[in-house]
């Protein structure tokens, strides 16, 4: 009798795995396997923690770890590429394909860590994301719009889409009719799914978010007439034009509410407790159940990481005249 999966493995169909990598929460950051005539690619894979559970899945579906030709990273934050580095190490004929406003902070992480420091804290960062390992320039691929990139023949194609960030890019997959979007189609946890849909909402966190930029990257996804979209937070959902519909509507009001607390003498404060509103609210007129209690406790993070990017949008010299 076959070996049982790990539990944290989970079968997506057309050659697809999600792993859940462990970070904060069950079920809350999802990296990717592509499995296609024996070669396979990772796409994202959560921090530096996360590798063994990386290495685990290969090890599971009885693939060797020259067997990987590809780790993708959809973007650099530290929940999608942490453990690039460590990742690159242990697979020695695989190549890292990242964005290329990423590529030099996968080279030399140095900037980045000090980026997230300002926004985590060294604490938080010793705790949650490990160690950042740079990667040889030599084994990096940046990408270009349009690109595609072969697995054993399975083309993945790269549509760049910026939005959540400057340096992400999505993944699309013919053989399943879908995206690997990262961070470019909102979160969606798995505790307020109702009846298979999925509560959807947009992550702003800092410091690059730029709501036109999003919806026209939303758009572009939207295009290639997706039937499902492979989201970092956290798996699948299949319910695609409803959750674009969704997600418009709450990017919208996300924004309407950054606006309306820009003056606000602590718009950390005020604008981290409006997303909570406007998420509660949003859950039960979806028709979540869970106690407020439980939509509290697995939003209140998302709400102050998204008031922050909301408030380090409001703040940019560049910014256009406000969004409707």
């Amino acid at each position: 009798m076959a070996a049982a999966l790990p539990t944290f493995l989970e079968p997506l169909g057309d050659g697809l795995w999600a792993i859940d990598t462990g970070f904060h929460r069950d079920r809350f950051d999802a990296a990717y396997l592509v499995v296609e005539g024996g070669r396979a690619a990772f796409i994202d894979t959560g921090t530096a923690f996360a590798v063994p559970r990386l290495l685990a899945s290969l090890a599971a579906l009885g693939l060797a770890l020259s067997d990987v030709d590809w780790v993708i990273a959809t973007h650099v934050h530290l929940d999608h590429a942490g453990g690039v580095g460590q990742l690159m190490q242990a697979l020695p004929d695989a190549r890292l394909v990242v964005h290329p406003r990423g590529a030099r902070h996968m080279v030399d992480p140095a900037a980045l860590w000090q980026g997230a420091l300002g926004v985590y804290g060294a604490e938080q960062m010793a705790r949650a994301y490990g160690e950042l390992v740079p990667v040889d320039a030599r084994r990096v691929h940046a990408t270009s719009d349009g690109e595609t990139l072969h697995l054993a023949g399975r083309p993945l194609v790269f549509a760049h889409t910026p939005g959540h960030a400057l340096h992400h890019h999505c993944i699309w997959d013919a053989r399943s009719a879908g995206w690997f979007t990262g961070d470019n189609f909102g979160m969606a946890y798995p505790e307020f799914n109702v009846g298979g849909r999925a509560f959807i909402f947009p992550t702003t966190t800092p410091v690059q978010f730029d709501p036109e930029a999003m919806r026209a990257s939303l758009a572009r996804l939207m295009a290639a007439a997706p039937r499902q979209m492979f989201l970092t937070h956290y798996s699948v959902v299949t319910d695609v034009p409803d959750c674009a519909a969704r997600l418009e509507a709450m990017l919208a009001a996300t924004v309407a509410a950054a606006l309306a607390h820009r003056d606000s003498p602590d718009r950390q404060s005020a604008l981290t407790a409006a997303l909570m509103r406007l998420y509660g609210d949003g859950a039960r007129a979806f028709g979540v159940a869970l106690p407020d209690e439980r939509i509290a406790e697995l939003l209140r993070d998302d709400a102050a990481l998204n008031a922050a990017g909301l408030i380090a949008w409001l703040d940019r010299p560049s910014r256009a005249a406000p969004a409707s």
